[in-house]
């Protein structure tokens, strides 16, 4: 086995998965000591150091996978993944402009690839996107429809909610997500328009009960799917782990049997 080899077969390794997986969560928690500075104050220097060893670790880890697959490298999503959250934090400036020192707690994010479980959730969520965008688009045809009705009934009273149709679908939003929908807004209205609520309990209807938990069942159905794929290839993973033992100790068993016939040969001749 090459010196190449040997290094893809460690860190596909559990202990080094775990490694990675500890240094990712501590590096979570000294990102976090940095916005105190009460913390800063005292230990900056120590933080500074521990974030920019965490930062050399990850970045020795992905040096070494590009080492150990060369060209493959690019062939697996995570490793793209996980060279774009750590790229973030050596951009040039990352250390002076705050928006770019925020971003380096996407670093967290490296858990999804690290951990199998958080990575088939993410996998699931991906795969049911094709059927979220048929969702999506039902119920963005149900928010025109909403928003223009609500403008021409409500919004000359009302200009604040319904005002125009973005200011309407902006209150549709806030009334689809339950968030003070009745007494800060439809109730208000129904002072004036006593029949509002044959609008608006259907739209809470037809999008919060309806739609929503269509979107819902799309990711359950998905992540189901995934976590099947996971077990499906697990499975033929164990079925050729045990036929290749099968045959090994088939082959062992016939090159015994030739040595044990090869003497009785020698004897007849």
């Amino acid at each position: 086995m090459t010196f190449r080899a040997r290094v893809a077969t460690w860190i596909d390794t559990s202990y080094a998965q775990r490694f990675i997986l500890g240094v990712i969560l501590f590096n979570a928690v000294i990102l976090g000591l940095e916005t105190s500075e009460s913390v800063m104050v005292q230990f900056g220097p120590l933080i500074t150091l521990l974030d920019k060893l965490c930062l050399a670790i990850f970045i020795i880890e992905i040096a070494l996978k590009f080492y150990a697959f060369d060209l493959r490298f690019f062939k697996s999503g995570w490793n793209v993944f996980d060279l774009i959250v750590v790229g973030v934090a050596i951009m040039p400036g990352a250390q002076t402009l705050s928006v770019l020192r925020a971003l380096r707690i996407l670093r967290l994010l490296r858990v999804i690839s690290v951990a199998p479980s958080l990575r088939r959730v993410v996998e699931g969520f991906v795969t049911a996107l094709p059927g979220m965008g048929s969702v999506f688009v039902l119920m963005a045809i149900i928010f025109y429809i909403g928003s223009v009705m609500a403008t021409k009934l409500f919004g000359q009273s009302f200009p604040q909610w319904f005002g125009d149709i973005g200011s309407s679908a902006y209150s549709l939003f806030q009334i689809m997500t339950l968030e003070s929908w009745s007494m800060g807004i439809v109730r208000p209205v129904m002072e004036l328009y006593p029949y509002a609520w044959a609008f608006f309990v259907p739209f809470i209807m037809m999008t919060t009960f309806a739609v929503v938990n269509l979107l819902v069942g799309l990711i359950v159905n998905s992540m189901q799917d995934a976590h099947n794929q996971a077990d499906n290839e697990r499975t033929d993973q164990y079925r050729e782990d045990v036929i290749a033992r099968l045959v090994a100790i088939e082959q062992r068993l016939a090159d015994q049997q030739g040595r044990a016939d090869a003497p009785a040969k020698i004897n007849q001749s």
